[in-house]
C-alpha cells in the first residue's frame, strides 16, 4: 500500500497534480477557446482572408490567386449550398495542400441556424466533419455560422464539439451587392492598425475572387499586413484540424 500510495503521489508530483485533460480541453489550452465568438486575430500585422459558401466553381481560381499572391485563405465551406462537396474535391484537396484553411460553414447553410436544437445543429456539423475527413483527411476546428447567428443554442452546441466559432469584424457587403471598389472603401476606412481583421467574404462571387481578392493581396503588402490563415492570427497554426472518422461516402 505504501508503495501505491508513493508511486502515485510521485505521478502527481511529475505532473504538477493538475488534472488530465479531455481532447477538448487540450485543444483549448494551446488555442482560442471553443463555443466563444471571435471577431478578429489576436495581435496585430496580419489580415486573414476568410471567404463563406463554398466549394464552388471559382475555387480552384481562388486558391491559386492566393497562392501566388504569396497569402493564405480560409475556407469556411458548406455541404450541399451550391452542389455537392464530392463535385469540388479537387479544389479543397488543392487549397488543402497549398496550406489554406478548410473550415465549416455547415452542411446545408440552414436560414433558421440560430433557432436549430442541438440535436440538429450537431447534425449539421457531423455530416460536414465526415465529408471533410473523405475528402481531405483531417476535420477542422473553426467555423463560420450561417448568417453569422450565434443565439439559441449555437454556442454552447459548438463548446461541447469543440468549435471555435469565427464571425467578422469587416463585413465586404459582396452578399449585398456591394461593388469591390465599395468593399475596398471598408478596408481603407478600417485601416491596417490595431489587431488584424478577419472579413467576411464570399467566395461564390466572381467579383470577390477576380477583383477584391488581387486588391487586398496587394492592400495587405502596402501595409505590411501578413496574409495568414484564421487560425494562424489567432497564435493557433496547428490547431486547425483534428483527426476524424470518414467513410465511403463519394456523393452528397
Amino acid at each position: 500500500m505504501r508503495f501505491t500510495l508513493s508511486f502515485v503521489a510521485s505521478l502527481c508530483a511529475v505532473a504538477g497534480a493538475k488534472p488530465i485533460l479531455t481532447p477538448i480541453q487540450m485543444m483549448e489550452a494551446v488555442g482560442p477557446a471553443a463555443g466563444v465568438v471571435i471577431t478578429k486575430c489576436s495581435s496585430p500585422g496580419m489580415l486573414a482572408l476568410a471567404y463563406d459558401d463554398g466549394p464552388y466553381q471559382y475555387t480552384q481560381k481562388l486558391v491559386d490567386t492566393l497562392t501566388a499572391g504569396g497569402a493564405k485563405g480560409t475556407f469556411f465551406v458548406t455541404g450541399t449550398l451550391y452542389g455537392c462537396i464530392y463535385g469540388q474535391k479537387a479544389a479543397l484537396q488543392s487549397a488543402y495542400k497549398d496550406g489554406h484553411q478548410i473550415a465549416s460553414h455547415t452542411w446545408t447553410h440552414p436560414q433558421n441556424f440560430g433557432s436549430l436544437s442541438t440535436a440538429d445543429l450537431t447534425s449539421q456539423m457531423t455530416k460536414l466533419e465526415t465529408a471533410l475527413v473523405n475528402i481531405i483527411g483531417v476535420k477542422p476546428t473553426y467555423m463560420r455560422p450561417p448568417y453569422l447567428a450565434t443565439g439559441g443554442n449555437v454556442l454552447s452546441t459548438m463548446k461541447t464539439l469543440g468549435y471555435r466559432v469565427i464571425t467578422d469584424d469587416i463585413d465586404t457587403g459582396d452578399w449585398n451587392n456591394n461593388t469591390p471598389q465599395q468593399s475596398q472603401a471598408l478596408f481603407t476606412r478600417a485601416g491596417a492598425s490595431g489587431n488584424g481583421h478577419i472579413p467576411l467574404m464570399h467566395e461564390t462571387y466572381a467579383s470577390t475572387v477576380n477583383t477584391l481578392t488581387p486588391w487586398l493581396i496587394n492592400w495587405a503588402k502596402t501595409n505590411s499586413l501578413k496574409l495568414v490563415t484564421v487560425a494562424e492570427c489567432l497564435g493557433d497554426p496547428d490547431g486547425a484540424y483534428v483527426n476524424g472518422t470518414g467513410n465511403s461516402q463519394t456523393a452528397c
